[in-house]
Protein backbone atom coordinates (compact mmCIF):
# COMPACT_ATOMS: atom_id res chain seq x y z
CA UNK A 1 0.00 0.00 0.00
CA UNK A 2 2.85 2.36 0.89
CA UNK A 3 4.58 1.73 -2.44
CA UNK A 4 1.34 2.15 -4.35
CA UNK A 5 0.76 5.55 -2.73
CA UNK A 6 4.35 6.59 -3.45
CA UNK A 7 4.04 5.58 -7.09
CA UNK A 8 0.75 7.52 -7.35
CA UNK A 9 2.34 10.63 -5.84
CA UNK A 10 5.34 10.38 -8.19
CA UNK A 11 3.01 9.91 -11.16
CA UNK A 12 1.05 13.03 -10.17
CA UNK A 13 4.24 15.06 -9.76
CA UNK A 14 5.65 13.92 -13.10
CA UNK A 15 2.29 14.51 -14.77
CA UNK A 16 2.10 18.03 -13.34
CA UNK A 17 5.63 18.80 -14.57
CA UNK A 18 4.85 17.50 -18.06
CA UNK A 19 1.42 19.15 -18.29
CA UNK A 20 2.62 22.65 -19.40
CA UNK A 21 4.59 21.09 -22.28
CA UNK A 22 1.58 19.02 -23.30
CA UNK A 23 -0.70 22.06 -23.16
CA UNK A 24 1.82 24.10 -25.18
CA UNK A 25 1.91 21.40 -27.86
CA UNK A 26 -1.90 21.33 -27.96
CA UNK A 27 -2.20 25.13 -28.18
CA UNK A 28 0.34 25.31 -31.00
CA UNK A 29 -1.53 22.63 -32.93
CA UNK A 30 -4.85 24.39 -32.35
CA UNK A 31 -3.85 27.87 -33.54
CA UNK A 32 -2.28 26.37 -36.67
CA UNK A 33 -5.65 25.03 -37.83
CA UNK A 34 -6.17 27.75 -40.43
CA UNK A 35 -4.27 27.09 -43.70
CA UNK A 36 -3.59 30.83 -44.14
CA UNK A 37 -2.25 31.57 -40.64
CA UNK A 38 0.48 30.17 -38.43
CA UNK A 39 0.89 30.71 -34.71
CA UNK A 40 3.77 30.85 -32.28
CA UNK A 41 3.62 31.03 -28.48
CA UNK A 42 5.98 31.38 -25.54
CA UNK A 43 5.54 29.78 -22.14
CA UNK A 44 2.27 28.29 -20.91
CA UNK A 45 1.36 28.77 -17.23
CA UNK A 46 -1.23 26.62 -15.45
CA UNK A 47 -3.22 27.75 -12.42
CA UNK A 48 -5.31 24.68 -11.72
CA UNK A 49 -6.52 26.07 -8.40
CA UNK A 50 -8.55 28.73 -10.23
CA UNK A 51 -9.34 26.74 -13.36
CA UNK A 52 -7.11 28.84 -15.59
CA UNK A 53 -4.13 28.84 -17.87
CA UNK A 54 -2.25 31.62 -19.67
CA UNK A 55 -0.20 31.87 -22.86
CA UNK A 56 2.79 34.21 -23.12
CA UNK A 57 3.95 36.02 -26.26
CA UNK A 58 1.36 34.69 -28.67
CA UNK A 59 1.59 35.73 -32.34
CA UNK A 60 -0.61 34.71 -35.27
CA UNK A 61 0.77 35.58 -38.72
CA UNK A 62 -0.49 35.21 -42.26
CA UNK A 63 1.38 32.67 -44.37
CA UNK A 64 0.38 33.92 -47.84
CA UNK A 65 1.79 36.97 -49.57
CA UNK A 66 4.27 39.35 -47.98
CA UNK A 67 2.82 40.69 -44.74
CA UNK A 68 5.61 41.86 -42.41
CA UNK A 69 3.47 42.17 -39.26
CA UNK A 70 1.40 39.51 -37.42
CA UNK A 71 -2.37 39.67 -37.62
CA UNK A 72 -2.59 39.27 -33.85
CA UNK A 73 -0.03 39.36 -31.06
CA UNK A 74 -0.25 39.71 -27.29
CA UNK A 75 2.10 39.69 -24.33
CA UNK A 76 -0.25 37.36 -22.45
CA UNK A 77 -3.67 35.77 -22.98
CA UNK A 78 -5.38 34.32 -19.93
CA UNK A 79 -8.29 31.85 -19.99
CA UNK A 80 -10.15 31.14 -16.75
CA UNK A 81 -13.46 30.06 -15.30
CA UNK A 82 -15.69 32.97 -14.28
CA UNK A 83 -16.38 31.99 -10.70
CA UNK A 84 -19.07 34.60 -10.02
CA UNK A 85 -21.14 33.04 -12.81
CA UNK A 86 -21.54 29.94 -10.62
CA UNK A 87 -23.97 31.99 -8.54
CA UNK A 88 -26.24 31.89 -11.60
CA UNK A 89 -25.70 28.11 -11.88
CA UNK A 90 -23.67 28.47 -15.08
CA UNK A 91 -20.12 27.33 -15.86
CA UNK A 92 -18.65 29.86 -18.30
CA UNK A 93 -15.24 31.30 -19.00
CA UNK A 94 -13.53 34.62 -19.34
CA UNK A 95 -10.57 35.76 -21.39
CA UNK A 96 -8.13 38.51 -20.48
CA UNK A 97 -5.57 39.94 -22.94
CA UNK A 98 -2.54 41.98 -21.94
CA UNK A 99 -1.08 44.35 -24.57
CA UNK A 100 -2.79 42.76 -27.60
CA UNK A 101 -1.96 44.12 -31.06
CA UNK A 102 -4.23 43.74 -34.09
CA UNK A 103 -2.90 44.63 -37.55
CA UNK A 104 -5.18 45.21 -40.53
CA UNK A 105 -3.22 45.58 -43.76
CA UNK A 106 -4.33 46.97 -47.13
CA UNK A 107 -2.43 45.90 -50.24
CA UNK A 108 -2.94 45.88 -54.03
CA UNK A 109 -3.36 42.07 -54.03
CA UNK A 110 -5.44 39.90 -51.73
CA UNK A 111 -2.54 37.67 -50.69
CA UNK A 112 -0.62 40.60 -49.16
CA UNK A 113 -3.64 42.22 -47.50
CA UNK A 114 -4.74 41.17 -44.03
CA UNK A 115 -8.20 41.35 -42.47
CA UNK A 116 -8.50 38.00 -40.68
CA UNK A 117 -11.56 37.05 -42.75
CA UNK A 118 -12.10 33.41 -43.56
CA UNK A 119 -10.23 31.89 -40.62
CA UNK A 120 -12.11 29.67 -38.11
CA UNK A 121 -11.46 31.95 -35.14
CA UNK A 122 -14.53 30.87 -33.16
CA UNK A 123 -13.68 27.19 -33.57
CA UNK A 124 -10.07 27.86 -32.51
CA UNK A 125 -11.28 29.74 -29.43
CA UNK A 126 -13.59 26.88 -28.55
CA UNK A 127 -10.74 24.38 -28.82
CA UNK A 128 -8.45 26.54 -26.69
CA UNK A 129 -11.01 26.75 -23.88
CA UNK A 130 -13.89 24.26 -23.55
CA UNK A 131 -16.35 26.63 -21.83
CA UNK A 132 -18.45 29.37 -23.43
CA UNK A 133 -16.73 32.74 -23.08
CA UNK A 134 -18.97 35.12 -21.15
CA UNK A 135 -16.67 38.10 -20.54
CA UNK A 136 -13.49 39.44 -22.09
CA UNK A 137 -11.04 42.15 -21.13
CA UNK A 138 -8.42 44.01 -23.15
CA UNK A 139 -5.67 45.99 -21.43
CA UNK A 140 -3.31 48.43 -23.16
CA UNK A 141 -4.17 47.16 -26.62
CA UNK A 142 -3.39 48.60 -30.05
CA UNK A 143 -5.24 48.39 -33.37
CA UNK A 144 -3.38 49.35 -36.55
CA UNK A 145 -4.49 50.03 -40.11
CA UNK A 146 -1.40 49.72 -42.32
CA UNK A 147 -0.45 49.90 -45.99
CA UNK A 148 3.14 49.03 -46.84
CA UNK A 149 2.91 49.59 -50.61
CA UNK A 150 2.41 53.36 -50.32
CA UNK A 151 5.05 56.10 -50.01
CA UNK A 152 5.22 56.85 -47.16
CA UNK A 153 3.78 53.65 -45.64
CA UNK A 154 0.43 54.14 -43.87
CA UNK A 155 0.17 53.42 -40.17
CA UNK A 156 -2.96 54.77 -38.47
CA UNK A 157 -3.69 53.33 -35.05
CA UNK A 158 -5.56 53.44 -31.75
CA UNK A 159 -3.35 52.80 -28.73
CA UNK A 160 -3.78 52.53 -24.95
CA UNK A 161 -7.00 50.64 -25.72
CA UNK A 162 -8.90 49.26 -22.73
CA UNK A 163 -12.10 47.33 -23.42
CA UNK A 164 -14.61 45.06 -21.72
CA UNK A 165 -17.18 42.67 -23.16
CA UNK A 166 -19.90 41.48 -20.80
CA UNK A 167 -22.67 38.83 -20.75
CA UNK A 168 -21.93 37.11 -24.07
CA UNK A 169 -23.43 33.87 -22.72
CA UNK A 170 -26.42 35.56 -21.06
CA UNK A 171 -25.83 33.94 -17.67
CA UNK A 172 -28.58 36.13 -16.18
CA UNK A 173 -31.15 34.70 -18.64
CA UNK A 174 -32.12 38.18 -19.74
CA UNK A 175 -34.97 38.48 -22.24
CA UNK A 176 -33.76 41.84 -23.53
CA UNK A 177 -33.01 41.73 -27.28
CA UNK A 178 -29.64 43.46 -26.74
CA UNK A 179 -28.12 41.65 -23.80
CA UNK A 180 -24.35 41.83 -24.27
CA UNK A 181 -22.35 45.04 -23.95
CA UNK A 182 -19.02 46.24 -25.30
CA UNK A 183 -17.22 49.29 -23.96
CA UNK A 184 -13.83 50.59 -25.09
CA UNK A 185 -11.74 53.72 -24.87
CA UNK A 186 -8.28 54.60 -26.11
CA UNK A 187 -6.15 57.18 -27.90
CA UNK A 188 -6.04 57.67 -31.67
CA UNK A 189 -2.47 58.40 -32.78
CA UNK A 190 -1.46 58.56 -29.11
CA UNK A 191 -3.42 61.73 -28.31
CA UNK A 192 -7.06 61.90 -29.53
CA UNK A 193 -9.84 60.59 -27.30
CA UNK A 194 -11.60 57.51 -28.74
CA UNK A 195 -14.75 56.00 -27.20
CA UNK A 196 -16.76 52.98 -28.36
CA UNK A 197 -19.94 51.49 -26.92
CA UNK A 198 -22.11 48.71 -28.25
CA UNK A 199 -25.12 46.61 -27.24
CA UNK A 200 -25.71 43.40 -29.17
CA UNK A 201 -27.44 40.06 -29.37
CA UNK A 202 -24.60 37.52 -29.86
CA UNK A 203 -27.09 34.73 -30.63
CA UNK A 204 -28.98 36.52 -33.41
CA UNK A 205 -28.94 34.86 -36.82
CA UNK A 206 -28.50 38.26 -38.48
CA UNK A 207 -26.35 41.05 -37.00
CA UNK A 208 -28.37 42.76 -34.28
CA UNK A 209 -26.72 45.60 -32.41
CA UNK A 210 -26.65 49.28 -31.54
CA UNK A 211 -23.36 51.08 -31.83
CA UNK A 212 -21.98 54.47 -30.86
CA UNK A 213 -18.46 55.71 -31.64
CA UNK A 214 -16.85 59.06 -30.97
CA UNK A 215 -13.40 60.45 -31.74
CA UNK A 216 -12.43 63.88 -30.42
CA UNK A 217 -9.48 66.15 -31.22
CA UNK A 218 -7.32 64.25 -33.73
CA UNK A 219 -4.43 66.31 -35.08
CA UNK A 220 -4.92 65.73 -38.82
CA UNK A 221 -1.22 66.22 -39.59
CA UNK A 222 -0.66 62.90 -37.78
CA UNK A 223 -2.55 61.03 -40.53
CA UNK A 224 -0.87 62.57 -43.58
CA UNK A 225 0.37 59.16 -44.71
CA UNK A 226 -3.29 58.10 -45.00
CA UNK A 227 -4.51 61.26 -46.74
CA UNK A 228 -1.60 61.21 -49.19
CA UNK A 229 -2.07 57.51 -50.05
CA UNK A 230 -5.85 57.62 -50.53
CA UNK A 231 -6.62 61.31 -51.21
CA UNK A 232 -3.42 62.63 -52.82
CA UNK A 233 -3.13 65.60 -50.46
CA UNK A 234 -1.56 66.52 -47.10
CA UNK A 235 -3.04 68.29 -44.12
CA UNK A 236 -1.05 71.34 -43.07
CA UNK A 237 -2.93 71.65 -39.78
CA UNK A 238 -6.33 71.14 -38.22
CA UNK A 239 -8.38 68.88 -35.96
CA UNK A 240 -10.77 66.04 -36.72
CA UNK A 241 -13.83 64.82 -34.78
CA UNK A 242 -16.01 61.84 -35.68
CA UNK A 243 -19.36 60.56 -34.44
CA UNK A 244 -20.98 57.31 -35.62
CA UNK A 245 -24.33 55.77 -34.62
CA UNK A 246 -25.67 52.54 -36.12
CA UNK A 247 -28.73 50.41 -35.40
CA UNK A 248 -28.77 46.96 -37.03
CA UNK A 249 -31.52 44.35 -36.94
CA UNK A 250 -33.19 41.80 -39.25
CA UNK A 251 -30.34 42.09 -41.75
CA UNK A 252 -30.69 45.86 -42.14
CA UNK A 253 -28.80 48.80 -40.73
CA UNK A 254 -29.47 52.50 -40.39
CA UNK A 255 -27.65 55.37 -38.77
CA UNK A 256 -25.16 58.05 -39.70
CA UNK A 257 -21.50 59.03 -39.83
CA UNK A 258 -20.58 62.59 -38.87
CA UNK A 259 -17.01 63.68 -39.86
CA UNK A 260 -16.01 67.19 -38.69
CA UNK A 261 -12.83 69.16 -39.47
CA UNK A 262 -11.89 72.22 -37.40
CA UNK A 263 -9.32 74.94 -38.11
CA UNK A 264 -8.42 73.08 -41.28
CA UNK A 265 -5.57 74.09 -43.58
CA UNK A 266 -4.56 71.82 -46.46
CA UNK A 267 -2.04 73.75 -48.54
CA UNK A 268 0.93 75.45 -46.93
CA UNK A 269 4.02 77.44 -48.05
CA UNK A 270 6.14 74.33 -48.50
CA UNK A 271 3.56 72.89 -50.92
CA UNK A 272 3.71 75.96 -53.18
CA UNK A 273 7.49 75.60 -53.44
CA UNK A 274 7.23 72.02 -54.78
CA UNK A 275 7.66 71.19 -58.48
CA UNK A 276 4.61 68.92 -58.55
CA UNK A 277 2.20 71.34 -60.27
CA UNK A 278 -0.67 68.85 -60.50
CA UNK A 279 -0.33 67.91 -56.84
CA UNK A 280 -0.24 71.54 -55.72
CA UNK A 281 -3.30 72.34 -57.87
CA UNK A 282 -5.25 69.40 -56.40
CA UNK A 283 -4.38 70.42 -52.84
CA UNK A 284 -5.34 74.02 -53.58
CA UNK A 285 -8.67 72.87 -55.06
CA UNK A 286 -9.47 70.64 -52.08
CA UNK A 287 -8.45 73.38 -49.66
CA UNK A 288 -10.50 76.02 -51.47
CA UNK A 289 -13.66 73.88 -51.50
CA UNK A 290 -13.24 73.15 -47.80
CA UNK A 291 -12.72 76.85 -47.07
CA UNK A 292 -15.83 77.94 -48.97
CA UNK A 293 -17.95 75.36 -47.14
CA UNK A 294 -16.55 76.11 -43.69
CA UNK A 295 -18.83 77.38 -40.93
CA UNK A 296 -17.20 80.73 -39.93
CA UNK A 297 -18.07 80.90 -36.19
CA UNK A 298 -16.63 77.42 -35.49
CA UNK A 299 -14.15 77.36 -38.40
CA UNK A 300 -15.51 73.89 -39.14
CA UNK A 301 -16.01 71.89 -42.34
CA UNK A 302 -18.19 68.81 -41.99
CA UNK A 303 -21.32 66.91 -42.79
CA UNK A 304 -23.59 64.11 -41.63
CA UNK A 305 -23.76 61.02 -43.88
CA UNK A 306 -27.03 59.07 -43.45
CA UNK A 307 -26.68 55.30 -43.92
CA UNK A 308 -29.46 52.84 -44.62
CA UNK A 309 -29.85 49.44 -46.28
CA UNK A 310 -28.72 45.86 -45.86
CA UNK A 311 -25.94 45.17 -43.39
CA UNK A 312 -23.70 43.79 -46.14
CA UNK A 313 -24.21 46.81 -48.39
CA UNK A 314 -25.44 49.94 -46.58
CA UNK A 315 -26.17 52.87 -48.88
CA UNK A 316 -25.24 56.50 -48.19
CA UNK A 317 -27.81 59.18 -49.03
CA UNK A 318 -25.69 61.38 -51.32
CA UNK A 319 -28.21 64.23 -51.69
CA UNK A 320 -28.74 64.51 -47.94
CA UNK A 321 -24.98 64.32 -47.39
CA UNK A 322 -24.42 67.27 -49.73
CA UNK A 323 -27.30 69.12 -48.11
CA UNK A 324 -25.77 68.51 -44.69
CA UNK A 325 -22.46 70.00 -45.88
CA UNK A 326 -24.36 73.18 -46.74
CA UNK A 327 -26.31 73.05 -43.48
CA UNK A 328 -23.08 72.83 -41.49
CA UNK A 329 -21.54 75.68 -43.47
CA UNK A 330 -24.39 78.18 -43.66
CA UNK A 331 -27.09 77.31 -41.12
CA UNK A 332 -25.77 75.60 -38.01
CA UNK A 333 -22.56 73.68 -37.35
CA UNK A 334 -22.81 70.09 -36.21
CA UNK A 335 -21.44 69.15 -32.80
CA UNK A 336 -19.45 65.99 -32.02
CA UNK A 337 -22.18 64.45 -29.88
CA UNK A 338 -24.75 61.68 -30.22
CA UNK A 339 -28.22 62.53 -31.46
CA UNK A 340 -29.90 59.18 -30.62
CA UNK A 341 -30.42 57.75 -34.09
CA UNK A 342 -31.12 54.26 -32.73
CA UNK A 343 -34.33 53.77 -30.69
CA UNK A 344 -32.59 52.50 -27.56
CA UNK A 345 -29.27 54.28 -27.95
CA UNK A 346 -30.17 56.81 -25.25
CA UNK A 347 -28.37 54.81 -22.58
CA UNK A 348 -25.23 54.52 -24.72
CA UNK A 349 -23.75 57.86 -23.78
CA UNK A 350 -20.34 59.48 -23.52
CA UNK A 351 -19.25 62.25 -21.21
CA UNK A 352 -18.22 65.68 -22.54
CA UNK A 353 -15.40 65.44 -25.02
CA UNK A 354 -12.02 66.99 -24.39
CA UNK A 355 -9.78 68.40 -27.11
CA UNK A 356 -6.05 68.82 -27.45
CA UNK A 357 -6.15 72.46 -28.55
CA UNK A 358 -7.78 74.46 -25.72
CA UNK A 359 -8.96 77.22 -28.02
CA UNK A 360 -10.95 74.94 -30.33
CA UNK A 361 -14.72 74.58 -29.87
CA UNK A 362 -14.69 70.80 -30.00
CA UNK A 363 -16.50 69.55 -26.90
CA UNK A 364 -20.15 68.85 -26.34
CA UNK A 365 -21.13 72.08 -24.67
Amino acid sequence: MRYTLLILVLALVVGRLMLPSAVKWYVNRTIDRSPNFIGTIGDVHLQLWRGAYSIDNIAISKTTGNVPVPFFAARRVDFSIQWRALLSHRVVGQIDMQQPILNFVDAPDESSSQSGAGAPWLAIMKDLFPFDINTAGIHDGTVHFRAFHTNPPVDVYISSLDATIENLSNITNSTAPLLATVSAHGLAMDHAQFDYKMKLDPNAYRPTFQLAVRLIGLDVSKINSLSRAYGQFDFEKGWFDLVVELDAKAGGVEGYVRPLFRNLQIIGPKDIEEDNVVGVFWEALVGSVAKVLTNPPRDQFGTEIPLRGSFDNPQADILRTVGNVLRNAFIRAYLPKLKGAAPDVGDIQFGPGSVTDPGAPGNDQ
